[in-house]
């Protein structure tokens, strides 16, 4: 078994108090989360989960938030996106000594190049595998991919979402 430390945000159609689910959560099995309220509408679970893999420990975290707040709607896994600063603290080194690295030939395209770059975390952390330049956690690794292969399909379904509705606005027509 490992442990796999990971982030769900979960929105609401409709206002409720998220505080009065805390204890729900805790008895469907959210209570290796922190939990978070800090904007009306949303809620925040950051979890340190032992599991027999990345997909387990996230799928069952989902369930188990859905069973307790049905109306809730997955947002965002985390980690995914990262900025310099991430991750020098991920990888345990300084700021500049990362940017040595962004500075490098083969280092992977920013996902966002703007006053600061914004790279998904799973490909900068393959390149230091493959580069053995730094040490990886293969765990952080495996969530990764997988938060940025779930973000990936959430952004899809909502993209599509919008296309369909402008479709059926200008159909209306």
């Amino acid at each position: 078994m490992n442990y796999y430390d990971f982030s769900l945000i979960f929105d609401f159609e409709t206002e409720i108090d998220t505080e009065m689910y805390l204890d729900a959560l805790y008895e469907a099995g959210c209570g290796d989360a922190i939990i978070g309220m800090g904007q009306k509408g949303s809620i925040v679970l950051d979890f340190m989960r032992e599991s027999e893999s990345a997909y387990q420990a996230v799928y069952s975290a989902i369930q188990q938030v859905k069973s307790v707040i049905p109306t809730a709607i997955l947002m965002q896994v985390s980690p995914d996106l990262v900025g310099v600063l991430e991750l020098s603290e991920i990888l345990e080194c300084s700021k500049q000594n990362i940017q040595k690295y962004v500075n490098k030939d083969k280092f992977p395209k920013p996902f966002f190049k703007g006053s600061q770059a914004i790279w998904h975390l799973d490909e900068v952390l393959e390149w230091f595998w493959v580069k053995n330049e730094e040490k990886v956690d293969f765990k952080l690794l495996e969530i990764a991919k997988l938060a940025r292969n779930i973000n990936l399909t959430l952004e899809t379904k909502k993209a599509n979402d919008t296309i369909l509705k402008q479709a059926q606005e200008l159909v209306a027509i």
